[in-house]
């Protein structure tokens, strides 16, 4: 096992590694989040299916799982219960991430409670008024990442040192992050974290159907698509199938109408039922590993580049 990095993140957050499971809705629960914390990152459960009640199981099963520290996100476009940060305060836990909303409407509340809380940004205005707002820190999310997207996205490369540079919180690097040279690289333009969404999904630990899992080790990095950039309703970044395919040639009236079948898809391996929001990533997994294979490699390989570079440009 690798030694601990130690930096803001990793202190904030109490985990070994500054390594954070994406919040994936239905996906990011127990299952996959409990194996990312016992491998030594920060498991995620999410809340943007609505489904609290079980979620609320879910993070029960965590505590069973997994004495490691956890998080939960709030996806505040998706949000249904007005009492959705008295929800997440009960759980008991200690690390939450917003998102896809204003961060002014629930930071000052969470971190009243006591929890440490990042917001996931995708411009640098975006980045700015998390800051305002009191956030204990920013995943700073480049449009290469799977999932709902800022209609106007911008590459990591562009986006990570741009908000690094203007603000003094600690940033966790999301979009194209997967491994110790991608880590390395984040690192390197000021990052102390990364969050991982598709590496996730394909991991061995991930609930979905291994139809997507299997979609993702064949993807190449052009098999992903970017829908509904002219609204209305989110943007949002998935695997290319006959399905999204055609939505990306033929934008539909209404783009979350597309997911009413997303179970389906997810779980019952209909790839062409809903969209399978995935980053373009996708495009170098070769292979589905178990969590703690991905932590552990992904850790050693930033070590390994890190001297690397140090012996070689040093």
């Amino acid at each position: 096992m690798s030694k601990p990095i130690k930096n803001r993140v990793t202190e904030m957050l109490g985990v070994d590694y500054p390594i954070v499971q994406a919040p994936m809705g239905w996906i990011a629960r127990s299952q996959l989040a409990s194996a990312v914390s016992n491998a030594g990152g920060m498991g995620i459960i999410e809340t943007s299916s609505g489904e609290l009640d079980a979620v609320r199981g879910e993070i029960r099963k965590m505590r069973e799982l997994t004495k490691k520290p956890f998080g939960v996100n709030i996806a505040q476009a998706f949000v249904r219960d007005p009492d959705i940060v008295s929800f997440v305060i009960d759980q008991g836990v200690n690390f939450v991430t917003t998102s896809a909303g204003d961060p002014r409407k629930y930071c000052e509340a969470l971190k009243k409670a006591g929890l440490t809380v990042f917001h996931v940004v995708p411009s640098l205005k975006a980045a700015l008024k998390a800051v305002e707002a009191g956030v204990d820190g920013l995943v700073v999310e480049g449009g290469e990442g799977g999932g709902f997207k800022n209609p106007n996205e911008v590459a990591t490369m562009v986006l990570l040192p741009l908000v690094c540079e203007k603000v003094k919180v600690p940033v966790i690097a999301a979009g194209g992050m997967l491994d110790g040279r991608t880590m390395t690289a984040a690192f390197a333009l000021g990052a102390e974290g990364i969050q991982m969404g598709t590496r996730m999904v394909s991991s061995a630990e991930s609930p979905v159907h291994v139809n997507w899992k299997n979609a993702i080790v064949s993807a190449e990095e052009t098999d992903t698509v970017f829908l509904n950039r002219f609204g209305p309703g989110p943007a949002l970044r998935a695997l290319r199938t006959e399905n999204t395919t055609r939505l990306e040639k033929e934008p539909p009236p209404n783009i979350m109408a597309e997911l009413k079948r997303a179970k389906d898809l997810y779980f019952g391996g209909d790839m062409e039922a809903a969209i399978a929001l995935t980053g373009q990533v996708a495009g170098r997994i070769d292979t589905i590993k178990p969590v703690a294979q991905v932590i552990a490699e992904t850790v050693a390989e930033f070590h390994a580049t890190v001297g690397r570079i140090g012996q070689q440009y040093g």
